[in-house]
């Protein structure tokens, strides 16, 4: 259904509402109810089921699912995106718009990526996460303080302004808790590995209803620890009977290159030997591997590199080595926060003091460094000399099977070798969040009518600092150390370093280097006033007019070392080339809300919002919505807004990055039409340019129309159903094409595939652009139902699911939409599931409780190496299509013990693996054989919860 059907719908509901039936009494206004506001509106009104579709999720909900962090129960939403948002999609290499966001999780509701989405606080802002600037970091929520959740699944820039697009995640904390509470959690995996613990302490005094006040105050500390590739099975890279192997030769048993550096052992012109009677000429080629070796497998982690899938025939002879089992699958994080908060009431009014902070401490932990010949890091120098204890057994090894190769005895060797010891990479990234707000909200009577007013001040900040661990040292130093001999790069199984090679790497190591930092700072002033302003026949005129005064802050510093004082660390992924002093803009905004109850049956709520921003001027984004209840049973509801969204700090001002593209799965698009490596084909063998990364201050905003129609049916009490149909479409996006869209856009792209005078591909520009449009469509579902057995205990069953109805985007505005992405392999971004849901049966009989719960995903088409696409080979076991992935959850909850309730759980109770996925990229060498944006790697687990109320 196209967006102008869906408006029209909307029309056609609000032209038949006078004809229906009078709502029920429910729906009248009742002066004696108290008045909420609800996320999605600034009007104060009765709860009830409304216009637009929020999904409550309540503070016993989230305990008896044994979720502790915000992390987690996002990741169970239908509604949020399967993107690169979490931390176990960003624990290992990352290149493009993903570098520089360590430590950080963010929400992705309907897809529209994590900038879009925007995460409030009791219903005000926090500081995005200070790394990037573009995201709130969900790790900031102090969620052991949190009495809810709201989840709005509607655009809402009329309301809340810019980021809004894809809906609202609102936290809402505890409010006039009195009493001492201490709870504590363990999340064991049956599996070594992965646990997580929180423990937290709770005080509330005074009482705002009877004393006047209230103070309240929370400490937690939550702990994940590391899970790790090798400690779980399903993650292994050499499974070439099902498509996909390693792509690289840094091996912890070097492989031997030749190179046009220098002459070397292997050969004197940069050209591989060839066998007797063979034209192939290879390259990359390790002892293990050579007829009459130990074999690749020989050693831990390695195996032999598939030339046939990566179609690379003069690799024939190389090992590679598994780098996904190196990288943790679950970041180690550890967590405190802190939440205070003070509440007077005076007469009707309520005035409060607030403050909430956190440290979050997350490491990423991935392979260990490559060393490969480079003329910038690993030159001639580096090489292994021919005074090497290891020389003489390498030139045995090779002159038997390439005898061509005798002259160059005493050349030194060029090679590619794995540092293991170096030790895992390891980035550190501390992160220090606050918030403090004053305000206040209550009664006011203007010209005879009573409103109600809501005010508040606030001042927030995220501050964050990546600090290198262990894995990097100085450059230069550790090329000295290789180019002595003292390090044997060709180690056979059962051989190990010498101590004083061992102790040489050690002294070159760069571990407590500070690589980067950076801090967002957000001022808000923003006041509001709600109330009836006149009656109609059907009841009360409601409107909210408010103000929304904000200044952003963003500052990135790069290296902190001396100028004069920067060794070269070894891939280190400084970001010097960002590094930005403080930037900011002022966002001025004023809004207007009415809901006009038409009839008995029918209420429409039009809103509409002004922002200025400096530097884009100004925009007016408007939303209609409507309620429609022609009888108690059944109730039709639908909204159509517009949103917009300017872009962050570092799409704006990141300076340009330059990285080399190293994988094998790039062709020339202007040399290869089908841009498919095929070496059988002139002109599509692979390309390795230089990729250009950034941010443009030319940008313009983003902007989204989007519509919903929705339908709730209740025949009875204990039964109802719900239906949202919605439709997003963006326009300008704000996108960094990978180059594997760009070549398959080529005519579109053209003007940034950059040549040298001979007409080589030397570079490709990958920087943000304002592209065209991004189409997304879908439609959530659900039903529940409760009921009683005779014996007096209460069951309830329930299910929610999503699924995607179109999903497609175009590069330029003129261009043609591409293929559909739902239920298709990306490499980045949002993967489209076409289906999604959380299906629940509850039992509460007495002091005892409990839920199972199941957890689905559906399947994709997957990721298509090299060789295969071309045709070149077809693996024995190869399926192109990911399973479904469904685990089921358990728990029961027990409190007949005075003030202590008891939670115990099993999750993932049938221990299902993550489905077997080929997300390997052979440009970074991250990814492995599983999905971190659809599964958990931990298996089945064991949970159990504390809390205990000392009054």
């Amino acid at each position: 259904m196209k967006l102008k059907k869906l408006a029209q719908l909307i029309a056609v509901m609000g032209a038949v509402a006078p004809a229906a039936m009078p709502l029920v009494a429910q729906a009248q206004t009742d002066t004696s109810m108290h008045r909420v506001e609800i996320t999605g509106s600034s009007i104060k009104r009765i709860a009830k089921e409304g216009a637009l579709p929020v999904e409550i999720i309540s503070r016993k909900q989230i305990e008896d699912q044994g979720i502790v962090t915000a992390e987690q129960l996002i990741a169970t939403l239908n509604i949020n995106g399967n993107g690169s948002d979490n931390l176990a999609s960003n624990a290992d290499v990352t290149s493009g718009a993903q570098r520089g966001n360590n430590g950080a999780s963010s929400a992705n509701l309907r897809g529209q990526g994590s900038d879009s989405t925007l995460v409030l606080l009791n219903g005000r802002r926090v500081a995005t996460h200070g790394m990037k600037g573009s995201a709130v970091d969900l790790n900031s929520i102090p969620m052991a303080a949190v009495e809810r959740v709201e989840v709005l699944k509607d655009g809402a820039s009329a309301v809340y302004g810019t980021d809004a697009i894809g809906g609202v995640i609102n936290f809402i904390l505890r409010k006039n808790y009195k009493g001492l509470e201490a709870q504590a959690f363990t999340d064991v995996a049956e599996a070594s590995g992965g646990e997580i613990g929180r423990a937290s302490l709770t005080g509330g005094w005074g009482d705002l209803d009877t004393q006047g006040w209230n103070v309240l105050a929370t400490l937690s500390h939550s702990e994940n620890k590391a899970l790790r590739g090798n400690q779980r099975d399903f993650v292994n890279t050499f499974q070439p009977n099902r498509g996909v192997s390693v792509d690289t030769r840094g091996t912890p048993s070097g492989n031997i290159f030749a190179t046009t550096l220098a002459p070397t052992l292997l050969s004197r012109t940069g050209t591989g030997p060839t066998l007797p009677g063979s034209s192939v000429a290879y390259n990359g080629i390790s002892l293990l591997d050579l007829p009459g070796g130990a074999g690749c497998d020989s050693i831990d982690g390695m195996g032999a590199y598939d030339e046939k899938l990566w179609d690379t025939p003069g690799a024939a002879y190389g090992c590679a080595w598994d780098t996904g089992r190196a990288a943790v699958l679950q970041q180690p994080v550890k967590n405190t926060n802190a939440l205070g908060r003070a509440t007077f009431r005076i007469g009707e009014h309520e005035l409060f003091a607030e403050g909430v902070a956190s440290r979050v401490e997350v490491s990423k932990r991935f392979s260990p460094n490559q060393i490969s010949p480079s003329a910038s890091t690993f030159g001639p120098s580096s090489f292994y000399p021919s005074t090497g204890a290891a020389y003489n057994d390498v030139y045995n090894a090779l002159v038997k099977n390439f005898p061509g190769i005798s002259a160059n005895y005493g050349l030194p060797i060029a090679y590619r070798w794995r540092c293991m010891e170096c030790g895992n990479r390891e980035i550190t990234t501390e992160t220090k969040a606050s918030r403090v707000l004053v305000g206040a909200d209550g009664p006011l009577t203007l010209f005879g009518n009573r409103y109600d007013y809501r005010v508040g001040l606030s001042r927030a900040y995220s501050e964050s600092e990546s600090l290198l661990g262990t894995g990097y040292n100085y450059t230069v130093a550790l090329r000295d150390v290789l180019g002595s001999g003292i390090v044997n790069p060709f180690l056979l199984p059962g051989q190990t370093q010498s101590q004083a090679a061992i102790d040489a790497i050690r002294a070159t190591s760069a571990a407590g280097v500070v690589m980067y930092g950076g801090k967002t700072t957000l001022t808000q002033f923003d006041a509001a006033l709600s109330g009836e302003i006149f009656k109609l026949p059907a009841g009360a005129v409601m409107m909210a007019l408010g103000t929304d005064l904000r200044r952003e802050e963003y500052k990135f510093n790069g290296d902190l070392r001396a100028v004069s004082a920067r060794p070269a660390i070894l891939n280190a992924p400084f970001d010097d080339v960002n590094a930005l002093p403080k930037v900011s803009r002022d966002i001025k905004a004023v809004y207007a809300e009415m809901l006009v109850p038409v009839t008995q049956a029918l209420e429409l709520t039009f809103a509409i919002r002004r922002d200025d921003y400096t530097g884009f001027g100004a925009t007016t984004n408007p939303k209609v919505s409507f309620r429609y209840q022609p009888i108690p049973q059944l109730m039709f509801r639908g909204s159509y807004n517009e949103g917009f969204r300017a872009p962050s700090f570092n799409q704006l001002f990141n300076g340009v990055t330059e990285s080399q593209y190293v994988g094998k799965d790039l062709a020339d698009p202007a040399t290869c039409p089908s841009g498919r490596v095929d070496t059988a084909v002139a002109g599509c063998q692979a390309v390795n340019p230089v990729v250009l990364t950034g941010g443009k201050n030319t940008l313009g905003p983003e902007t989204a129309k989007q519509a919903s129609l929705g339908v709730v049916f209740e025949p009875a009490g204990g039964f109802s159903a719900n239906a949202d149909l919605w439709e997003i479409r963006k326009e300008n996006t704000i996108d960094s094409f990978n180059a594997v869209t760009m070549i398959a856009n080529y005519s579109l792209f053209q003007d940034q595939f950059i040549r040298d005078a001979a007409g080589n591909l030397t570079e490709i520009d990958q920087r943000w652009l304002n592209a065209g449009e991004r189409i997304t469509r879908g439609l959530e579902v659900g039903a529940r139902m409760t009921g009683k057995f005779s014996i007096g205990s209460i069951w309830g069953i329930g299910i929610d699911g999503s699924r995607l109805l179109e999903k497609k985007s175009r590069a330029t505005k003129n261009a043609e939409f591409g293929e559909s992405e739902i239920g298709r392999f990306l490499y980045t971004g949002d993967l489209g599931l076409k289906w999604k849901h959380s299906a629940y049966v509850t039992y509460k009989y007495g002091n005892w409780s409990g839920m199972l719960q199941n957890i689905f995903r559906s399947g994709y088409t997957d990721q298509v190496l090299p060789g295969v696409a071309s045709g070149r080979i077809k693996p024995s076991e190869y399926n192109s299509k990911v399973d479904d992935y469904s685990i089921f959850h358990l728990t029961a909850n027990y409190t007949g013990f005075k003030n202590l309730t008891l939670t115990a759980g099993i999750k993932n109770i049938l221990d299902e693996d993550p489905p077997f996925a080929i997300t390997y990229d052979s440009n970074t060498g991250a990814g492995s054989s599983w999905e971190p944006r659809v599964a958990d790697p931990r298996g089945r687990s064991f949970t159990m919860m504390a809390t205990y109320k000392f009054f």
